[in-house]
């Protein structure tokens, strides 16, 4: 009987001392977990250059953010633009904003 009691108080203090937390755990403050932002998707060249269009018509912060897509690389004599990377050859900027503006209309509004 005395052995049974023993076992018995044996096995108790064993779970009791399981469910204990570690000692090294339970001095450590706990750090809630940030969750992590969702990465930026890349937009296309489409929606960019839409952006582009919601900034005031003939000025130069617009063709600021075109050149931000599309470098400038003026030469002197530029080939008829066929299409809208072809704008950065213009070397005069007023035209080189109405290149930029005439096909970033003709782009097909896209959905948000």
């Amino acid at each position: 009987m005395r052995l049974a009691i023993l076992l018995l108080a044996a096995f108790y203090s064993a779970a009791a001392l399981a469910q204990t937390p570690a000692p090294g755990a339970a001095a450590a403050p706990r750090v809630a977990a940030k969750p992590k932002a969702a990465p930026a998707k890349p937009q296309s060249i489409a929606a960019k250059l839409q952006a582009c269009l919601e900034i005031d018509d003939a000025t130069k912060e617009r063709l600021n953010c075109y050149d931000a897509i599309f470098s400038p690389r003026p030469k002197p004599k530029a080939p008829a633009a066929k299409g809208v990377t072809d704008c950065r050859f213009i070397k005069e900027e007023d035209e080189r904003l109405t290149c930029f503006n005439g096909f970033a209309e003709k782009i097909p509004k896209l959905p948000s």
